[in-house]
């Protein structure tokens, strides 16, 4: 091989090193500082290839999308001296990487550092102000937005904003659990009894109401059943009146008869009287029929109702 060749090919490695050293690529979840002897010389934030100057120039990298992070769970008083603890987390985007930079460096652990102090006391802050019942309603998310507000105007000279900050759970200690579940208990109990009385109320006014109208339902149906029997009785004796004006012997044998038969239907029936006593006079002489009764049904002649 000549010494020319060898020239190129060590020429050709030294552009080649010298690329590698100069040229950087930017994606688009990203954004780079680019540092001269530890000092910040420009931001790129546009993604693409980039060149710098080798061996001098440093790149960094920052992340540009949404980032998280979790807070941890921590005891907080609320408005109306109530414990409640707070498991929440936060997500924020690196917006300024000079800034970013000259505030914590390039590692990520500052930020969060800096971040869970913050959020924390934003979030003391706000709660500390706020009754159980916000917390625990719809006004939750009014909360959250003055939680973030507040906590990205202390990160503003940090190169990042807050997008959001959600709390995940809002927990009683533990104490203070036992004591609401009792006072809950107490309360159900409280509206179950109230209820059980007003519905043994409604149940004794209903029977009552229910026992009276029966009773003037009884009432009117015994009149009604009095009446009906006592206009019963009435025919039935004017029916009888009449049969007994139309043959008033035919009547008294046929009473008799009805009398012997009721006496003597058993057989074993005695009876003590005289041999002259009227009752046994049919058995002695014959009924004579009434010449001057004209024959008649018994039913013509009763009266119309």
């Amino acid at each position: 091989m000549s010494r020319f060749t060898i020239m190129i090919l060590a020429a050709l490695v030294v552009l080649a090193i010298l690329a590698d050293a100069s040229l950087f690529t930017v994606s688009q979840i990203e954004q780079a500082l680019i540092t001269q002897f530890g000092q910040p010389v420009r931001v790129i934030s546009e993604p693409g290839l980039h060149v710098k100057t080798p061996f001098v120039q440093t790149v960094i990298m920052f992340d540009r999308r949404l980032l998280d992070y979790e807070v941890p769970p921590e005891e907080v008083i609320l408005g109306d001296q109530r414990r409640l603890i707070v498991d929440s987390f936060a997500r924020f985007r690196i917006t300024d990487p000079l800034r970013y930079y000259q505030s914590v460096g390039a590692a990520e652990e500052g930020i969060r550092a800096r971040l869970n102090s913050v959020v924390s006391s934003s979030l003391r802050r706000v709660l500390g102000s706020e009754q159980l019942l916000n917390v625990l309603s719809s006004q939750r998310g009014r909360i959250m937005g003055l939680i973030r507000d507040q906590s990205n105007q202390e990160m503003r000279g940090f190169g990042v904003v807050v997008e959001d900050v959600r709390i995940r759970r809002a927990d009683l200690p533990e104490e203070n659990t036992q004591a609401v579940l009792a006072r809950m208990q107490s309360e159900r109990e409280r509206v179950a009894k109230q209820a059980r009385a007003e519905g043994a109320e409604a149940s004794a006014r209903i029977r009552a109401n229910a026992d009276r109208e029966r009773t003037v339902l009884l009432a009117q149906a015994r009149a009604t059943a009095d009446n009906l029997r006592g206009e019963g009785e009435a025919v039935s004796i004017n029916t009888y009146a009449a049969a007994v004006r139309q043959d008033p012997v035919f009547f008294r044998v046929w009473r008799t008869l009805q009398a012997y038969k009721e006496a003597f239907t058993t057989g074993t029936a005695r009876l003590v009287m005289t041999p002259g006593e009227d009752f046994l006079q049919l058995l002695a002489h014959a009924p004579q029929p009434a010449v001057d009764a004209p024959p008649q049904s018994p039913l013509a002649a009763a009266p119309a109702q």
